[in-house]
């Protein structure tokens, strides 16, 4: 196996790991809520609203602690959005967020929980009233950690484009950002031209001082022609960094990391296709030569894309004018399916190339 396949099967594991973390905190409403709470099994739930900085601040401990105890028969981990679900909220008497109450099994008069916000504490706290003796699963991270020993070799790369996050350990505003930051480098995680680090800048004071570190965090954007770095500006919420980061490094992916409609599209060859598509006959066939024309002078993970608009516009014109109709429903019917990360970003590249020649 190569270095690459090897890399690639590395980042395929850590992103189902942390896209299965995500989804192990089961979703409660007014509709399940009776269901799954005071029956035969203790819950801890986490009452929530989405805009509440605890409340995302929590958000990867309680997920960690859901994963972890996934497969424990005697407890439920679980939360509610009392944005959506207000009146469920109110009858349980939440007040604030996030709010974490303990049901015992059988029971709907709760246990208030009101110790630390980690998910060891959690963990003691459900083991504890639970009767289970579940120990916290690792979630691997996708930041890159940068040291002295790798800071030029990464950040430097000119094939990279690097957004570095310069913190430190005691600083409550990197704790708070640490979250979102961590979803940011899970969403780029398969993208191999961009890198998201952080640099503990109070251990490597001499790498803060020399990119002129003042404060914590600081941001900075290192992209493949400008390795002097700029300033990150902009605001901290995930889809202002997954906005930035598509503008400056040409990516099409949203905060969950999956690829959006654009992811694929070149404007270079649009106004071809759009040409072949309403041509026939020999005109159809002089256009498809201007397309390999245009195919051949293109780089790196353009000219990738460049040749799967040069296939389909062959088999539209091998295969007929359905070609393109039935080859998006065959890949979407694959995306239906359980399949990788790897695997599911082809296809939806393919997908929304394909959909140019309808």
């Amino acid at each position: 196996m190569s270095r690459s396949q090897i890399w690639f099967a590395f980042v395929t594991l850590a992103l189902l790991c942390l896209s299965a973390f995500a989804e192990d905190v089961v979703v409660l409403t007014s509709e399940n809520f009776a269901k799954e709470v005071g029956q035969s099994r203790g819950a801890l739930i986490e009452f929530y609203a989405p805009w509440c900085g605890h409340c995302k601040k929590l958000a990867p401990e309680y997920e960690k602690l859901a994963s972890s105890f996934k497969k424990a028969k005697a407890v439920l981990i679980a939360k509610v959005d009392c944005d959506d679900q207000k009146e469920l909220c109110t009858q349980n008497d939440v007040n604030g967020y996030p709010t974490i109450k303990w049901f015992p099994k059988y029971s709907l008069e709760p246990k208030m929980y009101d110790g630390p916000r980690s998910a060891d504490a959690l963990a003691e706290f459900v083991n504890t009233e639970g009767g289970t003796n579940v120990k916290l699963a690792a979630i691997p991270s996708s930041v890159a950690v940068l040291t002295t020993e790798n800071f030029d070799e990464i950040v430097l790369d000119e094939s990279k484009d690097v957004l570095v996050e310069f913190y430190a350990p005691w600083c409550g505003h990197c704790k708070s950002l640490a979250p979102t930051y961590e979803k940011v480098a899970t969403a780029y995680k398969l993208e191999e031209d961009v890198v998201i680090a952080n640099l503990d800048a109070d251990k490597y004071k001499d790498l803060a001082e020399k990119y002129g570190i003042g404060g914590f965090p600081t941001l900075k954007f290192f992209p493949k022609s400008n390795k002097a770095g700029e300033d990150y500006d902009g605001d901290r919420d995930l889809d202002d960094f997954v906005t930035f980061i598509n503008e400056k490094c040409g990516t099409s992916r949203d905060g969950k990391g999956q690829l959006t409609s654009e992811a694929g599209i070149l404007a270079s060859l649009d106004a071809l296709v759009k040409e072949f598509v309403s041509a026939a006959g020999d005109e159809r066939k002089a256009v498809l030569s201007q397309i390999e024309k245009e195919v051949e002078k293109l780089t790196g993970t353009s000219s990738r894309y460049g040749k799967i608009y040069l296939k389909a516009a062959k088999s539209c014109i091998d295969k007929g004018a359905d070609y393109a109709k039935n080859e998006m429903e065959r890949l979407q019917r694959m995306l239906d399916k359980s399949i990788s990360p790897l695997k599911a970003n082809e296809f939806t590249i393919k997908k929304n190339i394909l959909s140019t020649f309808m």
